[in-house]
């Protein structure tokens, strides 16, 4: 399939997603509005051509009914241990083990709800000159404590499309600023703690990012979330945070390395 037709696939998609957000907001009305702040550390390191890991550190933050202040409360940290698998050139195979600590999280309720997370994911890659178009397949296990203390299983498709534009090269390397844009459908069963909804919220990512080296960058952008809900739908608007760290610890022993030779050299 052509990089065009998963284009009219995306928008396709979204139009009738906006039909959907429409009836939806007709037929249950009120809708709450959050601002939150989204803040990720990654580390990968490379282990062969075909094998990688990757170790994620996040905090989230949010607004709350008091307060629009976006930083009012902490409501979740995370840690998360990637596999990462180069099938082919074009396929990523990947697994994750996560830990959440949910803290007042407005979609779950406003309760402490602590969660372990597995995942299985594929990434198809669309590699076109002066830019990357790639379509992910991730299926979740949620094992979260609900508000009566008890553990549920909860199941979770998500689907995503995103685009990577180059804005002054026509690749990623250093001192490349790049433009990115997503969107990801997200589908889920039913459980106390999430809702019996079977569509769990569709998640639209737009902004940029900067290559200071080839094995660090920071990526800002802004997250629109609409999540329907039992009681009430919600609307999320974030401001995400990532910085990516590429083989830190083998480029700082590198260069740890690299001075010492060098001091050995002068004396």
């Amino acid at each position: 399939m052509s990089s065009k037709s998963i284009l009219n696939i995306f928008f396709h998609k979204i139009c009738c997603w906006f039909v959907v957000l429409l009836i939806t907001n007709l037929s249950y009305g009120q809708t709450t509005t959050y601002g939150q702040s989204w803040n990720e550390v990654q580390f990968n390191r490379t282990i062969n051509e075909k094998w990688s890991t990757e170790f994620d550190l996040g905090s989230s933050y949010s607004s709350t009914a008091t307060s629009s202040n976006i930083f009012q409360q902490n409501i979740q940290k995370s840690f998360r241990g990637w596999g990462h698998y180069y099938l082919t050139p074009r396929w990523k195979l990947s697994t994750f083990v996560a830990y959440y600590d949910n803290k007042d999280v407005p979609e779950i309720g406003q309760f402490k709800s602590p969660e372990w997370r597995f995942a299985l994911q594929g990434t198809y890659y669309f590699h076109k000159t002066g830019y990357t178009l790639s379509t992910r397949m991730r299926m979740e296990l949620r094992h979260i404590r609900n508000g009566e203390d008890d553990y549920e299983n909860v199941l979770r498709y998500r689907q995503q499309i995103k685009y990577i534009k180059p804005i002054n090269s026509k690749v990623l390397r250093q001192g490349v600023v790049y433009a990115v844009a997503s969107d990801e459908l997200y589908f889920k069963s039913g459980a106390k703690v999430t809702g019996l909804s079977f569509f769990d919220r569709n998640r639209f990512i737009i902004g940029g990012g900067y290559l200071f080296t080839d094995d660090i960058q920071v990526e800002l952008t802004y997250a629109n979330e609409y999540l329907p809900r039992d009681n009430e739908n919600q609307i999320v608007n974030a401001a995400s945070l990532t910085v990516t760290f590429n083989n830190l610890f083998e480029t700082i022993k590198k260069k740890l390395s690299h001075n010492n030779d060098n001091t050995k050299t002068d004396d």
